[in-house]
């Protein structure tokens, strides 16, 4: 069956938070409901406008960049000479990996929040991105021909977020003990990466260093590839959670009492989160920041409750895309990783936040 349906809830109890403006559903089945509305589809619309226009200005600007003029004859197959090695070999492959990390880190960020209903649940802040980054590392320099590197990352965040989980006491509801048992897992992983770095060869350690502060440089059809696969496999069995997700922002005996199963939902969405933030990373590196502000900023366009889940994706899509466009074309230290501008930019961004939520009294 395919129709809009209304979500609200039959009942609910004098504590429930009530939702800012509930919306209806694109429901398929009883399996699959996403949440539609009219300034859902807007800012989902013109996102993937502006990530349109930064990756026409991603292939086309700078000394090897393609002509607008002849970009569409190469994007439709007629590509030749330079044009085919820069759109084949340069910026081709470096786009759709900005393209499909940037969504991989964005959905896994709206999944964490959701679950954990903090706007600073995210894997960066929780030590996941650095602990990936140090699995995917010791992996790659140690152990290359034995465990493949998205595996690493893998074993790496799993590490990771189990490790904070466990230090809290409390999972994931506090969100100082959160915030401080993510900067120890932080710095365990960074401790673990320096010393890779430092034990392996100079120019070995000079690549790594740029892939730990995650970088897009010298990307390949094969990690485009990966992060598809990543994708395809992921983003559907998140779409079977997102009415769940939603159910659960009321609270876990509202979400109960509707069937949600919240503690099933929870368990589901961070092994969701785990694995797309890992895939993410095995091929761009531990990107910063974008995983956090993604579904903030998805949250803030469209002033309404939920997961926000495809605008989300869509968000960190633009994010990265835009970040590594800024990374090729502004003047700065040449070959300078996307990592330190989602850095710089998402570090403000988390001040504000942890300044938000203390005025509020939540730290």
């Amino acid at each position: 069956m395919t129709g809009t349906v209304d979500t609200r809830p039959a009942t609910e109890g004098p504590s429930a938070p009530a939702p800012a403006r509930p919306r209806g559903m694109f429901a398929l089945g009883r399996w699959l409901a996403l949440p539609v509305g009219l300034t859902s589809v807007l800012a989902a619309v013109g996102t993937v406008a502006l990530i349109v226009v930064a990756g026409v200005a991603t292939l086309s600007m700078g000394r090897l960049g393609i002509p607008l003029g002849e970009l569409p004859n190469a994007l439709t197959g007629g590509a030749e000479g330079k044009e085919l090695f820069v759109l084949d070999r340069l910026r081709g492959p470096r786009l759709t990996v900005a393209i499909g990390a940037g969504a991989a880190l964005g959905l896994s960020g709206a999944l964490f929040q959701s679950v954990t209903r903090n706007p600073l649940g995210s894997p960066d802040v929780i030590g996941l991105g650095a602990g990936a980054g140090a699995g995917a590392a010791v992996v790659a320099l140690r152990m290359p021909d034995t465990i493949p590197v998205p595996l690493g990352a893998l074993i790496g965040a799993a590490a990771a977020v189990t490790l904070v989980y466990f230090s809290t006491g409390t999972g994931f509801r506090d969100p100082g003990r959160l915030i401080v048992a993510g900067i120890g897992v932080a710095a365990i992983a960074t401790a673990i990466i320096q010393y890779v770095v430092y034990a392996v060869e100079r120019d070995r350690a000079t690549a790594l260093a740029s892939y730990v502060s995650g970088s897009l440089a010298a990307k390949s059809w094969d990690d485009a590839r990966t992060i598809g696969l990543v994708l395809l496999v992921l983003v559907p069995l998140t779409w079977l959670l997102a009415r769940r997700l939603d159910i659960g922002e009321m609270g876990d005996e509202i979400a109960a009492a509707l069937g949600g199963e919240p503690k099933r939902t929870r368990a589901m969405a961070v092994l969701l989160s785990v694995l797309l933030s890992a895939g993410a990373i095995s091929v761009a590196g531990p990107v910063s920041f974008i995983a956090l502000t993604a579904p903030q900023i998805a949250r803030r366009l469209t002033g309404a409750w939920g997961a926000h889940l495809t605008l989300s994706a869509l968000m960190g899509a633009l994010l990265l895309v835009t970040a590594d466009l800024a990374a090729q074309q502004l003047p700065l230290e040449d070959r300078l990783p996307v990592g330190v501008y989602t850095m710089a930019i998402g570090g403000v961004y988390l001040g504000y936040l942890l300044t938000r939520e203390w005025r509020k009294g939540r730290l």
